[in-house]
């Protein structure tokens, strides 16, 4: 049998485990770096006046909304007009916010329709997942805040499918995102069988509780190393269960399925595990392809922790107002902020010659520039990761005129070693990044 195979029989089944050099070296098989790719949208567009640097390259003065990442200056690029043509209406009038969702990941134009024949685009996570999804245990992972909606009438006679999903499977078809952490939890780390995950938690028992005998015997086999990074991540597994199990003495049952809601009450909160189960699941090589959607395009959720009552979408039509730009970057500022904390903890994770960080790329950005004007064009985009060394980070980028934001993906897939030779609206490579 495999040396990591039979070290980990027991655990493997209830666990993933990150990767440990001490294993490698007694298998003999040199440790890659998988590539992950993960894709993380913001509703609503941005404070453009608090969002845009001054200066380009490396050497421009930091903005305003992006000060909670100062310290990471050299781990991410800020990249300058990338567009998104086919979100615009194209003759079909209103509803730029279900096209901002819809056409973020696919570059293509939804069909107006609130039935249920829509019709988008495969997106450029499910492009990746269908070719190299098969080398993990989950083909890819979709994150959001909010409900799933595969259904209804949502945005000026869009389907709420459209504002609702990022990922697409194929063009009818979305990949729907998980909501409740309880249930992300579980794909990563429960045995699969719902019954006896749910006995576990009826008898409150930590999911650690049932490799601990095979976790001391794995202990002893790694080096001072490797056993100092696996309490660091039992840590952070026990830490993550705690708090959903934290959310969970709050929740409010739902009758039609009658499952754990894991969904804390604070917004904050909510992200924050969201993220580190992203984290978790690159870590452990569950996925390597991940989507988070803080919240959906058209949202009009209160930020009553930063003293807004008012919502998201209403403060976004600003008009100009002063009070209502300034409520719009601290709404800004609050999500960079976790974003923030979620790039600081991939940094923070050593693997192989690096750390997770330097083995990711992840794309930060909304599908709407300014929520007033409704534009699609120079859309605020982050890059931040090392792509396995084959990214630049550290600079302003500016694409030329009129470069769609698919030129980006068609780029980032092929370090996946992803062949697709068009997304959506695609016409060539963004290079330079």
């Amino acid at each position: 049998m495999h040396p990591r195979r039979q070290f980990l029989k027991g655990i493997a089944a209830t666990l993933a485990l990150p990767s440990l050099e001490s294993l490698a070296a007694v298998s003999k098989t040199p440790a890659a770096n998988p590539l992950r790719l993960g894709f993380v949208y913001v509703p609503n567009g941005v404070n453009q006046s608090h969002w845009q640097v001054k200066g380009a390259g490396p050497d421009y003065e930091i903005s305003e909304t992006l000060k909670p990442l100062a310290g990471m200056r050299d781990q991410f690029s800020i990249l300058r007009k990338l567009d998104h043509e086919k979100a615009e209406s194209n003759g079909d009038g209103a509803g730029d916010h279900a096209r901002a969702n819809a056409t973020f990941l696919t570059g293509c134009q939804a069909r107006k329709t609130a039935g249920a024949d829509i019709e988008i685009g495969i997106s450029a996570d499910q492009l990746a997942a269908r070719q190299i999804g098969h080398r993990t245990r989950l083909s890819s992972l979709e994150l959001s805040t909010d409900p799933p909606r595969r259904s209804g009438h949502c945005d000026s006679g869009y389907s709420c499918a459209y504002q609702y999903n990022l990922s697409w499977l194929d063009e009818n078809t979305p990949a729907p995102a998980e909501r409740d952490p309880r249930l992300v939890f579980e794909k990563l780390f429960g045995s699969g069988n719902r019954d006896q995950d749910a006995k576990r938690r009826h008898y409150q028992q930590s999911i650690l509780d049932f490799v601990n005998e095979d976790a001391k015997r794995l202990q002893k086999r790694l080096g001072a190393t490797d056993r100092g990074k696996m309490d660091e991540y039992m840590t952070a597994v026990r830490d993550i269960e705690t708090r959903i199990e934290r959310a969970e003495e709050f929740r409010v049952e739902v009758p039609e399925s009658q499952r754990p809601n894991g969904v804390p009450e604070s917004y904050k909160e909510h992200i924050r595990i969201q993220f580190e189960l992203m984290a978790l699941a690159f870590e452990t090589d569950s996925t390597r392809i991940s989507t988070f959607m803080l919240a959906h395009d058209g949202s009009n959720r209160p930020f009553p922790e930063l003293e807004i009552h008012s919502g998201h979408h209403e403060l976004s039509h600003h008009r100009g107002n002063r009070e209502h730009l300034e409520q719009i970057a601290r709404i800004d500022r609050f999500y960079m902020e976790q974003f923030a904390a979620f790039l600081e903890r991939l940094k923070n994770t050593p693997e192989g010659d690096g750390n997770l960080l330097d083995h990711s790329m992840i794309v930060y950005g909304s599908g709407i520039g300014d929520g007033n004007r409704h534009n699609h064009n120079d859309l605020p985009v982050l890059l931040a990761g090392g792509g396995n060394g084959t990214l630049n980070p550290g600079r302003v980028v500016d694409a030329r005129e009129g470069t769609p934001m698919t030129n980006l993906y068609i780029s980032l897939l092929e370090r996946m070693g992803v062949n697709a030779e068009r997304i959506g609206d695609s016409n060539g490579k963004f290079e330079s990044i």
